[in-house]
């Protein structure tokens, strides 16, 4: 059976490929991370939650609104939970966070607190999750070391730099400067491309 010059130079193409060693796929490059204008940090309580939402511009950092959800003594505790989802759900609903950084689990020890704790906690995190917020968690300590330098910082030299990095004009009440050192804390963590990133909650 005969065979034209271009079918045999296909052929020839066609073996030789055989021989030759595919080049492997070269791995597919990391997913940037999502870029976040606006966070809300939360610092769950259940008499007193602080929160804070700050957002992340060319200038630099810019604090929106901070301020503690207050719930007195005499209210029962589903009384306080109540009121601080429909508190979160306002602040989420007026200043349009893109995530929420809350304030990981501690120890406490006493299971009373724990417990009380969890329950707002839980409070807070069902608002923010029913508006559809990413929600990230950050260690105590973790975001005094951010934020401070030092793992065991006091709640005063926390925000009296919280302060002096968004440039407020007063000093925020101590559970607002936490939410707002979680939210700053975030920010800069998701900046660290090479190291740990917050937990997903």
């Amino acid at each position: 059976m005969g065979i034209s010059p271009q079918e045999f130079a296909q052929l020839q193409q066609r073996l030789s490929g055989r021989s030759r060693k595919r080049p492997e796929a070269e791995p597919a490059a990391p997913a940037a991370l999502v870029q976040y204008r606006r966070v809300l940090g939360v610092d769950p309580s259940l008499r007193g939650t602080g929160y804070g939402v700050i957002e992340l511009g060319s200038p630099g950092l810019v604090g929106l609104a901070h301020g503690t959800i207050r719930c007195p003594p005499g209210w029962e505790r589903s009384r306080c939970l109540g009121h601080i989802a429909a508190t979160l759900r306002e602040v989420i609903r007026v200043h349009r966070p893109d995530v929420c950084a809350v304030e990981g689990l501690f120890h406490a020890r006493n299971l009373r607190t724990a417990l009380i704790m969890g329950e707002a906690r839980g409070a807070a995190l069902a608002a923010v999750a029913e508006a559809g917020l990413g929600v990230f968690e950050l260690a105590p300590r973790k975001v005094k070391l951010a934020i401070v330098g030092f793992g065991g910082a006091q709640k005063l030299a926390v925000a009296k730099m919280v302060q002096r990095m968004l440039a407020l004009a007063d000093l925020p009440a101590a559970d607002a400067a936490d939410a707002l050192a979680i939210a700053l804390a975030f920010a800069q963590e998701r900046n660290r491309t090479g190291l740990g990133q917050p937990d997903r909650v």
